[in-house]
């Protein structure tokens, strides 16, 4: 009896239906699987990116203008919070297309203004130092007591004993030479007696005139040279401040005094003349008024004896101070450039509180350059003027000075070189780097889109972007912070997590609402 090898016709309904089993329990084996993935946050994230990613710019047309591969492929937004924004002070500015200049960074150092900075104080005359009226760190105005010389220079001696010999002689003279006129028109006396008197008066006159000048230039004032002449010799001088202005200083023998007159004068009005010496001191204009020098150092003790000419002190003038620049000689062409356009110099100032102050409303240019090089720094210097601003307190009687800026204190200048027009200008915080890329953020509410942009140019403040379309002309872009937005779009990134977007038909992008 043979068996049959074929299967019953009843068999095959049995076989489709258990396919049909198999074919849904994998359906909803699949339908599980994706369900679990969608519940963690990172298949959340994959499937936004999805959803929200379109067609691939790459695969339907080539890359914009100012695009780029790495750019599409990595992360582009992310998303702050207020409060995030505020944690790290973050200001975001339209961007601006304009002219940015770039600027040569050189060294520098404020220094005194040779010849207007420091005043000389000197002696008119050989003596001893009696007393000292102001000290090292404290002000004294212009016409200011400063030290007390007595003398003991044989030529002032001899030159008030001659002025006081003179004016007597003369005076003799005078009374004698009146009467031999009288008795000459008489005809008692000879002319030739009148003509010896009257060469008498003019080789006197002659003298009191020489006397009345020199002791005028030894530092005596017109009021004591009347003192002199009324017998009162001068033991002892006095040195004063010189005037605010170098320019304002006053002729020492001014050329329109009458020595005869003034010692006419001196004789008779003694008294006016004794209460005149007496009120002797300080010689401030009412221009000076308000100005204060500062005593920088004292060039001698007290009871020390010094020469004529001999330095006694040296006042300091902080107004008016210079900014010396340190450039290289390959640096010559581009400022003396800046300096015969005469472009504004940027100064940054080290170690200056600007809060204590009002602001610096000044324009600094270059003023002159110097025409030979350091041997040893191989650097030549430049100069930029610089109006020093200060102000004063009272302590013991005394009135003391503050300056903003002193001598020494370190600076750095930005010399314009070169000019870049159409371009969006940026603080350097503002753009990040990662190898040859360089990106801003973009604001849009509380997200930060990432673009991708040309750098044309940068420095320690300043990042110059070029205007090639990568940057929308409408876009606010974040002025700072760009290192810590970049790493937080990163951590996202890592974390799997995804700014609710949604994607408007105009493809701009917001949050999800």
């Amino acid at each position: 009896m043979s068996t049959s090898t074929h299967a019953s016709p009843a068999a095959s309904p049995r076989r489709k239906r258990l396919l049909t089993y198999v074919g849904a329990a994998a359906v909803i084996a699949a339908f599980l699987a994706a369900v679990a993935v969608v519940a963690t946050p990172a298949g959340r994230g994959r499937l936004a990116a999805w959803l929200s990613s379109g067609p691939s710019p790459q695969a339907e047309a080539p890359a914009e203008e100012g695009g780029s591969e790495a750019e599409s492929d990595g992360p582009k937004m992310l998303q702050l919070s207020k409060q995030a924004r505020q944690n790290l002070g973050l200001v975001v500015a339209p961007a601006r297309v304009g002219t940015y200049t770039r600027t040569l960074t050189v060294p520098g150092v404020l220094t005194d203004r040779p010849g207007v900075t420091d005043r000389g104080v000197t002696s008119p005359a050989v003596g001893t130092v009696v007393k000292v009226f102001a000290f090292p760190g404290e002000t004294v105005p212009p016409g200011g007591k400063l030290l007390s010389v007595r003398l003991y220079s044989e030529y002032l001696q001899q030159s008030q004993k001659e002025l006081f010999q003179a004016v007597r002689d003369r005076e003799t003279n005078s009374k004698l030479l009146s009467r031999q006129r009288r008795l000459a028109d008489r005809g008692a006396v000879a002319g030739a007696r009148v003509e010896e008197l009257e060469g008498i008066e003019r080789r006197l006159e002659a003298t009191i005139a020489a006397q009345y000048h020199g002791l005028i230039t030894r530092g005596l004032t017109p009021d004591q040279v009347a003192g002199i002449v009324r017998g009162r010799f001068v033991s002892t001088v006095d040195v004063f401040a010189p005037p605010a202005e170098p320019e304002e200083a006053k002729e020492e023998v001014p050329s329109d005094i009458d020595p005869l007159a003034a010692v006419a004068a001196a004789s008779e009005e003694e008294a006016a003349a004794e209460t005149g010496a007496a009120a002797n001191g300080d010689t401030a204009t009412a221009e000076d008024e308000g100005f204060l020098f500062e005593v920088q150092s004292l060039a001698v003790e007290l009871g020390q004896q010094v020469q004529a000419g001999q330095l006694l002190a040296t006042l300091a003038d902080h107004r008016l101070l210079f900014i010396e620049g340190h450039a290289f000689k390959r640096e010559a062409a581009v400022l003396a450039r800046a300096a015969e356009r005469n472009w504004p110099v940027e100064v940054e100032f080290a170690e200056d509180e600007a809060a204590d102050w009002p602001p610096l409303y000044q324009t600094f240019r270059i003023r002159h350059l110097a025409n030979t090089v350091d041997p040893e720094s191989r650097t030549f210097d430049f100069y930029v003027p610089l109006e020093n601003q200060s102000r004063t307190y009272d302590r013991d009687g005394e009135t003391f000075t503050l300056w903003r800026f002193r001598p020494g204190q370190r600076v750095r200048l930005r010399v314009p070189i070169e000019e870049y027009e159409g371009v969006v200008t940026l603080p350097s915080e503002a753009v990040v780097r990662e190898g040859p890329e360089a990106f801003v953020f973009q604001q849009n509410g509380d997200l930060f889109r990432r673009l991708s942009v040309r750098v044309l140019h940068e420095d320690r403040t300043r990042s110059v972007i070029a205007d090639d379309g990568s940057v929308p002309k409408t876009a606010y872009l974040a002025q700072g912070s760009a290192a810590t937005l970049n790493r937080v779009l990163k951590a996202q990134e890592a974390g799997g997590e995804m700014p609710g977007v949604h994607v408007h038909a105009d493809g701009t992008v917001h949050a999800a609402h």
